[in-house]
């Protein structure tokens, strides 16, 4: 089963692209300098301005000293400061990997969302697959979650001990949700689909790279696991057409390692 969704798969998108080649490789060609060049500006942004306290001191360099003030106010002197930066950074990546591509799927490519991966397409379908992974994935997750490295990091949003978990932990991980969502999007969706007229079933390989690299300074076995996910979520995206079903798998994953992580300090004792 796994073997010939691999192979229907490739099968399929190097007919697709090598049809596209043929008819419009100029506007293949261009998508490929647009999409490249997005990626490249779009993870440079998240990894600098990301960063609340940096954003405020580029304001301030660039004499944008109001705009500085009303951002340091916001989010550096909230009263949960933790909380107000994690929502800076997702708001940055939701901007970046969500709004963006959606501005240039629609008015420079002109073409529709769901040739990215917005709609449902063929999802459920493969969903036993997807049920599969999971299965393999939570052991996983629930052994490394006893790992320093993993409990140094996660939850990104750390409740204080004694803390009820609503409103502020569980409000965050909403906000957590649209992150997956915004990053399933951009590299499963605007990357995996639109290089596909161009380089075919490789397309998942060229966008596996910087999805790698995003998870750099993580724990080394997920940086390791973001190359095997990048390779099977792009494969099942590819074959759907839809992002929808990897978003769920990323954010079950992710939201299960805070569970376990929050469980071994002794939250749900």
């Amino acid at each position: 089963m796994i073997k010939a969704i691999f192979q229907d798969t490739f099968r399929k998108a190097e007919e697709e692209s090598a049809r596209a080649l043929v008819d419009g490789p100029l506007r293949s060609s261009k998508k490929v300098i647009v999409i490249g060049v997005t990626a490249a500006l779009v993870l440079t942004v998240i990894r600098y301005f990301g960063d609340a306290a940096y954003t405020v001191d580029v304001l301030h360099e660039w004499g944008l000293h109001g705009l500085a003030a009303k951002l340091n106010d916001w989010f550096l002197g909230a009263e949960d400061r933790a909380l107000a930066q994690l929502t800076w950074w997702v708001s940055v990546m939701i901007f970046c990997y969500l709004l963006v591509p959606i501005g240039i799927i629609r008015f420079v490519f002109r073409e529709k969302l769901t040739a990215y991966g917005l709609g449902l397409g063929g999802a459920l379908r493969e969903w036993k697959l997807y049920a599969l992974m999971l299965v393999v994935m939570i052991p996983l997750v629930f052994h490394f979650s006893g790992t320093v490295s993993f409990q140094s990091r996660y939850p990104f949003y750390q409740p204080e001990a004694g803390m009820p978990l609503w409103p502020k932990f569980w409000g965050w991980e909403v906000l957590y949700f649209g992150q997956f969502f915004a990053l399933e999007f951009f590299f499963r969706g605007f990357m995996t689909l639109g290089l596909k007229e161009r380089f075919g079933y490789y397309s998942i390989f060229v966008m596996t790279i910087p999805y790698c690299m995003i998870h750099f300074g993580k724990p080394l076995p997920e940086t390791i696991g973001a190359i095997i996910a990048g390779v099977v979520l792009g494969t099942l995206s590819m074959k759907s057409r839809s992002v929808w079903l990897g978003v769920l798998i990323h954010y079950s994953v992710a939201i299960t390692m805070d569970m376990c992580a929050l469980w071994r300090e002794g939250f749900f004792d």
